[in-house]
């Protein structure tokens, strides 16, 4: 229900979006005729035609939310056809795709119709509408379609998408109420109603060209993302959708016991596969066994981070009945390839079972929304704990050996079971030092770029560097940035970050595997003592699979500082940097 509430509310927002602007001359044109019989229902039904429109591109499945940009370029031809037909009436007359005709002919039938002030005739305008805007409404959808990704399409879908769509009609409705009537005094006054529909065609072709130059973009989108963003996250965070959630809710009974709720039973582990150092493991087969669920994904720094404690849990309670299982769900694409999850699990020194979660199967079942996420599942099958993020680990520990006890297999003395980090990847985030936050490189979800003319979305693209405040990030060179990561074109491209942390991560990926050269440079030098563990003294490195490098490690006091990594050969592939 929450997330309903949260696409409602994103909804609502888009009133801020670039991408409403030329879908505006249309809703307005119905201004002077009354909101109850004229906004109303155009409003309602531009909402209904949006929810089944894009209803039926998230049936496709994940291929839909590839050839977004696609939709969206036909989408602007659509807007342009209608401007023009707006600027120039008898052009209609020869619109000859069937998708333009049948919405240009609900748009002339709703407003040269006899009674064109009916319900009725409102409804089909807004139809019409809803047509055009469905391909374009803007990223702000993008919380919506990855959640249709990953529980497929559904009832559930077309409820988000509906919900989302009442949102905006709510904002457009409240703001024809405070403008409508201004708008139509004009329109009266003027006495000239052709020439406002011409100018209300203008508008649209204005509004299509803007995003046809990229615009929306690199100018528009940039200035809705600083008023947007922070209030989606805000309103996430409010809600619990997004953000770090709490923990279980955990009271300290007589003698230090913890008094642990009941938050469901384990779902069936069908679905998950393939499995990792052992046989497929099932929820009945797991009956009298303590129970670990770790959601982990390995490009993810924090999971690296919490590995070392998960280790450890299973070394020093598997002999007393704990069972460790980690569920791999990918957060890029790369992550979903069994191979890489294999070299992964054998270069982390994982030995408990691991299972891939490619359709986030379980993932959905425990309503989980996080990496790394525990879920810790008692003998008879019960969920008492759960806990998101890192930290947290002496908590976690007394959870296990709680439950183990209540199972009749308290562990027979000895210590606490102690962590050891692999390597640096593995150690903890130096907290007080932490300044820069975890940044994707692809447009979906890219905040704070500055290079000049801002990101061209899946097109090669000529990039240069700016100067850069903190957190502020450039491209140089030549790049093709796409939802989710930026493919370089040519030898010699280059990522500028400001950061402040005391360790610098980048996701990368080679096509094919080949290797590719980078060199790293901090504040325009070698990093030499300060070099990450993926980079040596003088700022050369190689790499050849997906994963996440360690670039920068200071070894000193840290501070600000610029980092720059220029790529040798061409065809890398970067996700997002993280810090520590």
């Amino acid at each position: 229900m929450l997330i309903v509430l949260l696409a409602y509310l994103g909804g609502v927002l888009t009133i801020l979006s670039p991408c409403i602007l030329p879908v505006l001359p249309f809703v307005f044109a119905r201004a002077d005729r009354g909101f109850v019989r004229g906004a109303l229902p155009l409003l309602a039904g531009m909402a209904l035609t949006f929810a089944a429109v894009a209803t039926l591109a998230a049936v496709g499945g994940g291929w839909a939310v590839r050839a977004n940009e696609v939709g969206r370029w036909a989408a602007l031809a659509l807007l342009a056809l209608f401007g023009l037909a707006l600027v120039v009436p008898s052009l209609s007359e020869r619109m000859t795709r069937p998708l333009v005709a049948f919405g240009s002919r609900l748009s002339e039938r709703a407003t040269s119709r006899p009674g064109g002030d009916s319900i009725g005739s409102s409804l089909l305008l807004g139809a019409a509408t809803g047509l055009l805007w469905a391909p374009c409404a803007g990223p702000i959808l993008g919380i919506i379609f990855t959640a249709a990704a990953i529980e497929g399409a559904s009832i559930n879908t077309t409820l988000l998408l509906l919900a989302y769509a009442l949102g905006a009609a709510t904002s457009l409705g409240l703001a024809l109420l405070v403008g409508g009537k201004v708008f139509a005094r004009m329109k009266k006054s003027l006495g000239a109603s052709e020439r406002i529909r011409q100018v209300l065609g203008v508008l649209v072709l204005l509004g299509v060209s803007g995003i046809a130059l990229g615009l929306d973009t690199r100018v528009l989108a940039r200035l809705s993302a600083t008023q947007t963003a922070s209030l989606e996250s805000t309103l996430a965070r409010k809600l619990g959708v997004g953000g770090i959630a709490a923990d279980s809710k955990v009271a300290v009974g007589a003698g230090g016991q913890l008094i642990l709720p009941v938050e469901g039973t384990l779902p069936p582990l069908d679905g998950l596969g393939p499995w990792i150092n052992g046989p497929p493991l099932t929820r009945e087969q797991l009956r009298g066994k303590v129970v670990l669920i770790d959601f982990w994904t390995y490009s993810c720094i924090n999971c690296l981070r919490s590995i070392p404690f998960v280790r450890a849990w299973h070394e020093r309670y598997a002999k007393d009945g704990l069972v460790v299982i980690g569920v791999h769900a990918p957060e890029f694409a790369f992550e979903r390839e069994p191979d890489n999850v294999r070299k992964a699990v054998r270069d982390l020194g994982i030995r408990y079972p691991v299972a891939l979660d490619n359709k986030y199967k379980l993932w959905t079942a425990l309503k989980n929304n996080y990496w790394p996420a525990h879920y810790f599942i008692d003998a008879k099958g019960r969920v008492r704990f759960h806990h998101f993020g890192e930290g947290g680990y002496r908590r976690s520990e007394q959870v296990i050996r709680q439950l183990l006890a209540e199972a009749g297999r308290a562990p027979k003395g000895g210590p606490m079971a102690r962590a050891v980090a692999r390597d640096d990847s593995e150690a903890a985030a130096a907290i007080a030092a932490l300044k820069s936050p975890e940044t994707y490189i692809g447009y979906w979800r890219a905040e704070r770029f500055v290079s000049p003319g801002g990101l061209v979305r899946d097109r090669p693209a000529r990039y240069r560097s700016a100067p850069l405040k903190l957190n502020d990030w450039a491209l140089e060179g030549g790049w093709t940035v796409g939802e989710k990561s930026a493919r370089s074109g040519t030898a010699g491209a280059k990522i500028h970050y400001r950061f402040h942390a005391r360790d610098l991560h980048l996701v990368l990926a080679s096509p094919g595997g080949r290797p590719v050269r980078f060199r790293v440079t901090l504040d325009g030098k070698a990093p030499g003592a300060d070099s990450g563990g993926d980079v040596a003294a003088d700022g050369i490195g190689t790499f050849e699979r997906e994963r996440l490098y360690q670039l920068i490690r200071q070894k000193g006091e840290v501070g600000e500082r610029t980092f720059t990594i220029e790529f040798l050969d061409p065809g890398v592939e970067a996700f997002a940097f993280t810090f520590g």
